[in-house]
């Protein structure tokens, strides 16, 4: 138990030291992409905000640069019946809601580095399970939702080990296997892990 208090403190204080320098090191790149963004699309935001699922249930807004089109969740009931990968998510290659300029940021995650700011605030850790959405959650069976147990992450086991290619109930599996597991050294394994696949990875859309 005292090892995983330090375990614990340790990792937030990575995780506050981390997504500070990540923002002061990307920052161009952020005004970059932001004016990319609005070039394509002048009347839509630059940051999409959406309601995500967090530590023991609790939701908060995550932040990433907005890659679809201004209408996108209300366009999203006519395309569930395209899901690609099984289980309580929804992804689809050749989504049409997805811009230009949204098309290349999700295929090299750039679109994700917004939730630095959401690593400051403590919603999220630079390491953990993917924080899903409520519609998502409201679907979990009780073993689904131990993935709750642990504060999300920007990226994690499910990440690295291969994205959109791998389907629902090997994502828990996996998140499972990292929350029984976790330790700073499988941390830090998995960011590293994390840099090589960042970009052009052909399971991102």
């Amino acid at each position: 138990m005292a090892n995983r208090r330090v375990y614990l403190i340790i990792k937030r204080l990575i995780d506050i030291i981390g997504a500070s320098c990540g923002i002061i090191l990307l920052s161009l790149l952020f005004l970059l992409i932001a004016i990319l963004i609005k070039i394509e699309d002048p009347k839509g935001k630059v940051f999409f905000s959406q309601r995500r699922v967090g530590l023991n249930g609790k939701e908060f807004n995550m932040y990433k640069f907005r890659s679809m089109v201004s209408n996108a969740e209300e366009r999203l009931k006519e395309l569930l019946k395209y899901n690609e990968v099984s289980g309580a998510m929804f992804k689809m290659k050749e989504d049409p809601r997805i811009t230009k300029v949204g098309k290349f940021i999700r295929k090299t995650s750039i679109d994700e580095l917004p939730q630095l700011l959401n690593v400051l605030k403590g919603d999220m850790s630079l390491v953990g399970p993917r924080p899903p959405l409520p519609r998502e959650v409201a679907s979990y069976s009780k073993y689904d939702k131990q993935r709750l147990i642990v504060t999300p992450g920007c990226t994690g086991l499910w990440q690295v080990s291969g994205r959109n290619s791998v389907g629902f109930e090997e994502m828990v599996e996996l998140d499972l296997y990292y929350i029984e597991k976790r330790s700073l050294l499988f941390d830090i394994k998995i960011i590293l892990k994390t840099i090589t696949v960042l970009f052009g990875s052909k399971d991102a859309f």
